[in-house]
């Protein structure tokens, strides 16, 4: 109330009758014309599911002659009471356009492949007024046709699709605009710019709420099932829908908060896990409890895991896994793991995510694979933080320089880490830097774990998916990890000494049932005195006059002194292909498969060490193209892959012997700081303080 006008509430259900609410609570609080613009709208989906619910049961009776499928996999995604698998059947003709055998395609009596999306053209309309056109990148692979292009040959229709998207854009759009008067030059211009916008008529639509008592009645109608859990479905980030799960470099994507890999689970508070007995220990492995979960004589049964944060007498589970069909990855059942939640899903009026439930232990156990095991800080300041408040007083909120004790001549002494640098002395002088000075900033302000840094990485530096038994073993490959850190309104002095405050695998006490979160990506430093540099035996990470550490792959012998004496523990064995499940080799892979791999960057072999080289190909790349132009690189003209791909700019990379780039300013802002900065590494890699916006001394215990 305190913010109308500046506030947005927003529905997360299919429920009309909560959306009405949500939309009168929009009003009261004034947002409507401000956070909320109705003339505006957003096209990116529009379904109903009243409408999907109708046709199967025109199906069950028998009155569908054809039945087309696109872009969806009902068979999967549809709840398992309504029986769409043999509904499907009772159509005279059904066809699915799926580019990839799927559930609903097998029991298609027609598959006509569609394009993949890089194959096709098209267009869209993504809000009002605003159009954008689809153009192929690519020649089609296979033997496949656009399904519009099926649709036009089996309508007689003559030409191509593309031909058609051009004269439609003739006949209704090129008539919009003035400023062009030959369609032509007005088409090149728009391939070329990819959207053309135009003037909408300008309304004034107003909201009114009306009668609330039937919608709120009927958003405090009963869950469907029963039980005294309540449940709820969601979409993971790396897998969604489960459209995408026959992608290795999603399944093997850790969940942001869980850290979890190729697995659904039941999320439930510690608390309560607690007091009905379910486990999680993490001994060399994460075994969890495994429950049954029940709705309406339907269940799975799943690992029980613990979720801070999980409202009491509430579970939640992720969707888009336990996948039958649809790949070398979903068919081999020894890698993914997980059970098909959209079965448990109830249709009353509108398909509902959410249902009483009952869970039960069943005595079984189950190993999950998850890529951060250990929750606490354990008094380390990797993470800093201070209030919005504090900040406004102080620019160095929550990144006071810090003082460590020494002895000295027999004296316990404070000092900062630059008068306990023991690297650059006379005899061994710091590193000389003539051109190039590479860094990378990251703001915890902005990070908010999805993850896309991960899989950009991966796909730009070859980075090998190893498979779930490998993660189990601590042994996964990725480049660049997102460290997840809670904190909670419990102090420090509340805690037991050396823990944090919320260590889920020694049964302690959860000091909050609503911690914050904090984010933390973490790759290789790029350390100027790198510990990793002074142990290799055969000078294989060594370096460079840019600021880099280089890993030169040819030399490395496999000794892992290296990665012994990495801090920040971002060093990459690869262990991978020593009995390691042969559908993840690159090299074994089939010639499509290999056509994943960036021609720029080597594949590494079985028993090297490897870590973030800061894309060192885009580097050089980017040398070579200002050096071939007779100029200087510009800022911003080099950026690494996780960098380009971070949905909130939260990473910036650039030349810090540039005083005016980007990364130079950052560099000097009082919220910078470096990690674990007492052991005088000198990371080429900085962070920004994280700063919230609560009351000062709220959500500072560490975890």
């Amino acid at each position: 109330v305190a913010a109308k006008g500046r506030s947005l509430l927003v529905c997360g259900t299919n429920s009309r009758e909560i959306q009405q609410l949500v939309n009168a609570a929009n009003s009261l609080l004034e947002n409507y014309g401000k956070t909320v613009d109705l003339q505006i709208h957003s096209n990116t989906r529009r379904g109903k599911d009243a409408e999907v619910l109708e046709l199967v049961n025109e199906l069950k009776a028998g009155k569908v002659a054809a039945l087309f499928v696109y872009n969806c996999n009902p068979a999967y995604s549809m709840p398992g009471s309504l029986g769409f698998g043999d509904a499907v059947k009772k159509a005279l003709l059904s066809v699915s356009f799926a580019d990839r055998p799927d559930e609903t395609s097998s029991l298609c009596q027609y598959v006509c492949p569609d394009h993949h999306y890089l194959e096709s053209w098209g267009d869209a309309n993504p809000r009002p007024g605003c159009y954008s056109l689809i153009q192929p990148t690519i020649y089609p692979m296979f033997d496949t046709r656009s399904m519009q292009g099926s649709l036009m040959a089996w309508m007689g229709q003559s030409g191509t699709y593309q031909e058609y998207v051009k004269s439609y854009w003739e006949k209704n759009l090129f008539k919009l605009q003035s400023s062009e008067s030959m369609f032509e030059n007005w088409w090149m211009t728009s391939l070329h710019d990819g959207v053309r916008c135009f003037e909408t008529a300008q309304g004034s639509p107003s909201f009114s709420a009306g009668d609330l008592s039937a919608a709120a009645a009927g958003a405090l109608a009963a869950l469907p099932g029963s039980g005294s859990f309540e449940v709820t479905f969601y979409e993971s980030v790396a897998l969604g829908n489960g459209s995408m799960a026959n992608n290795p470099w999603l399944q093997e994507l850790p969940d942001g908060i869980s850290k979890v890999v190729w697995d659904n689970y039941i999320a439930m508070s510690p608390k309560q896990m607690k007091e009905l007995g379910f486990e999680t220990t993490r001994e060399q492995e994460v075994k969890s409890d495994v429950a049954e979960l029940s709705i309406g004589g339907m269940s799975v049964k799943l690992p029980v895991y613990p979720q801070p944060g999980q409202p009491y007498g509430t579970v939640s589970v992720a969707l888009g896994y336990g996948r039958s069909i649809g790949g070398k990855v979903i068919e081999n059942k020894e890698v993914l793991g997980g059970a098909n939640m959209f079965a448990l899903t109830s249709a009353t009026g509108n398909i509902r995510f959410s249902a009483k439930a009952e869970i039960k232990k069943t005595g079984d156990t189950y190993m999950l694979a998850s890529t951060q095991t250990h929750h606490t800080l354990m008094g380390r300041h990797m993470v800093k933080e201070a209030t919005l408040a504090e900040w406004q007083k102080d620019k160095k909120a929550g990144n006071e320089t810090e003082t460590f004790k020494v002895k000295q001549n027999g004296k316990h002494v404070q000092k900062t880490a630059e008068e306990l640098d023991l690297w650059a002395t006379k005899k061994f002088p710091d590193f000389d830097r003539p051109g190039h000075w590479w860094n990378l900033s990251i703001d915890l302000n902005s990070c908010i774990g999805c993850g896309n840094c991960i899989v950009s990485c991966q796909a730009e530096n070859n980075v090998p998916v190893v498979g779930k038994d490998e993660v189990r073993k601590s042994r996964e490959m990725h480049w660049i990890r997102i460290d997840r850190y809670y904190s909670s309104d419990t102090t420090k002095e509340n805690v037991k000494e050396g823990t944090g405050a919320i260590d889920m695998y020694h049964q302690m006490e959860v000091p909050s049932e609503n911690p914050e979160v904090m984010f933390q990506p973490v790759m290789c430093m790029h350390c100027n005195h790198a510990p990793c540099e002074t142990v290799c035996p055969v000078l294989a990470t060594t370096h460079s006059t840019e600021g880099l550490n280089q890993m030169t792959y040819n030399r490395c012998v496999g000794t892992k002194y290296c990665a012994n004496n990495c801090p920040y523990k971002v060093r990459r064995f690869n262990w991978f292909r020593l009995n390691s499940n042969p559908q993840f080799d690159f090299n074994q892979n089939s010639d499509l498969g290999k056509m994943v791999l960036n021609p720029d960057v080597t594949v590494r072999s079985r028993g090297v060490m490897e870590k973030c080289s800061m894309c060192v190909q885009r580097i050089q790349e980017g040398k070579l193209v200002a050096k071939r132009d007779g100029r200087r690189l510009n800022d911003g003209e080099i950026n690494t892959a996780c960098a380009q791909s971070c949905p909130t700019q939260a990473i910036t990379f650039g030349d810090a012997n540039d005083p005016n780039s980007q990364v130079s300013k950052i560099k000097k802002d009082e919220r910078s700081y470096l990690m674990l900065e007492e052991l005088d590494t000198k990371p080429s890699v900085f962070y920004q303080t994280k700063i919230r916006n609560k009351e000062a001394g709220k959500h500072k215990a560490e975890a």
